[in-house]
């Protein structure tokens, strides 16, 4: 409206726009300085075929890691916007701890470009509803929310839950991230996401237990495939 305007142009004086990395004043809202937008890793093709894992050159379009070719995933691939570092965990970290819900969509804007154009729906990994309750939000349903509104994609926060409390993951390896989570997550009606391609959002990616277990119960339900979405991926030490 016209009439705010005047009081916008004065907002962005007193309180201008800051990088998300490191609070360096910058020309827009959700964008980053140079030197905290060098310090990411974005990532893309060439990748995996079966988990999107990336290359350090392109092998062709139906190549995969030597992990898929052993056991391949039941996802449709892990599409992350950036490699896990310092920058990326600190946008994490603020947005899950911090209450800067205003870095959902920052992330969202990096994460909109890797979204299949197959994709009927967005659904986040939910919390448990006193997890949700002490903290106050569900980042991963705030990020939905902003890829939705940047992509016209529909998205549905209640269409996977988690009935069980599970313990913190942080600090756990592979296997006890894949025993805490087991059973943990349902679909409380299966009409909602059967032949439905979905993008399972979230904000990291670390080990895959937690997305691995909401794929098992999505793909039992009837979705027609399940994409992981997420803002940043712990990667293994070499990549290549």
């Amino acid at each position: 409206m016209k009439i705010l305007a005047p009081f916008r142009f004065i907002a962005g004086i007193a309180l201008p726009p800051r990088c998300a990395g490191c609070g360096t004043p910058v020309a827009e809202d959700h964008r980053f300085c140079a030197i905290c937008w060098t310090g990411l890793r974005f990532l893309g093709p060439p990748w995996c075929a079966g988990c999107n894992q990336p290359f350090a050159f392109d092998r062709g379009d139906d190549a995969r890691c030597a992990a898929c070719l052993a056991d391949p995933p039941r996802h449709a691939g892990v599409r992350a916007a950036v490699a896990y570092g310092p920058i990326a965990r600190t946008l994490a970290l603020r947005l899950k701890y911090g209450g800067r819900i205003a870095f959902a969509e920052t992330m969202a804007r990096q994460m909109r470009r890797l979204l299949p154009d197959e994709v009927d729906l967005l659904v986040p990994v939910p919390l448990h509803r006193w997890r949700i309750w002490s903290r106050g939000f569900n980042q991963a349903a705030l990020i939905a929310d902003a890829i939705a509104k940047l992509s016209g994609v529909g998205h549905d926060r209640t269409v996977l839950t988690r009935p069980r409390r599970t313990i913190l993951l942080r600090g756990l390896g592979g296997r006890q991230r894949a025993k805490a989570v087991s059973g943990a997550f349902a679909v409380p009606s299966r009409d909602r996401v059967r032949g439905k391609a979905i993008a399972l959002v979230d904000d990291v990616y670390t080990s895959g237990a937690t997305a691995d277990a909401c794929t098992r119960v999505l793909l039992k339900a009837g979705a027609r495939s399940v994409v992981i979405l997420c803002w940043a991926r712990v990667l293994p030490a070499s990549d290549d």
